[in-house]
This record gives C-alpha cells, structure tokens and sequence, in this order.
C-alpha cells in the first residue's frame, strides 16, 4: 500500500524534504497538477510524510475519505476551481495557487479523486 496526496494539498513541501526515498514530487499548476503526488512504485509506506504536511493532506490508500467533513477553512487545491490562495511554505517561500476553493464548517467533500490524479500523474 501506498499513500496519497489529497487535494488538501497546499504545496507547503515539508512532505517531499522528509522522504527517505525521494518518491514525492511536485506538480506544474500551470499544467493542471496543483498538488504534490506520491510515486506508489517507489513508495515505501514509511509514514514520514503525514506528520509533516501541516494541511492533513496525506492519508493511506484504502484511508482516503469518500466524505471528509471541513471543520472550516480548510482549502480544496483542484484543477477547475478558481480561487486564489496566497500563503507561505515551511521554508518561508511563498505559494500562491489559482486552483483553489475555502471549505465551509460541516461542508463534506469526496477526496478520493486525487487517487486517481495520483496514478495519472505517475501514469
């Protein structure tokens, strides 16, 4: 089993410097990847990269929510949304998305997309 990249993601990069076997890569947002993806061929399950992402973006496989319930305020970060995001990365770079929508409190959403944007960016 691998682990997946949701798109709670916010590019913060804590998850990739983490990695003891360099298996995250970032995406192009220019390109329609906004996120970070995990390479499950080269993914070894070790974990390291959940603690670090400081959005709850990283969950096992067979654990990425079908309704994960916003607490409010969360971001989604997905191809064809159209907000802005303008924040910082751990290492104090800035990151400033136009892929993104707010979450509102009790707002459920279906993460298990980014599954398949994982295997595609990989594909």
């Amino acid at each position: 089993m691998t682990h997946v990249i949701t798109s709670l993601c916010l590019r913060d990069n804590g998850c990739s410097e983490v990695c003891p076997v360099e298996c995250i890569q970032p995406g192009d947002p220019n390109a329609g990847w906004p996120t970070y993806y995990i390479d499950p061929a080269t993914c070894i399950d070790c974990g390291a990269c959940v603690p670090e992402c400081p959005y709850h973006a990283i969950f096992p496989l067979d654990e990425v929510p079908a309704a994960f319930r916003a607490q409010g305020g969360e971001v989604l970060n997905a191809p064809g949304l159209s907000g802005r995001y303008d924040g910082v990365s751990h290492r104090g770079e800035a990151v400033i998305l136009s892929t993104t929508r707010v979450l509102g409190a009790g707002e459920v959403v279906d993460l298990r997309p980014s599954i398949q944007d994982n295997a595609a960016f990989y594909g």
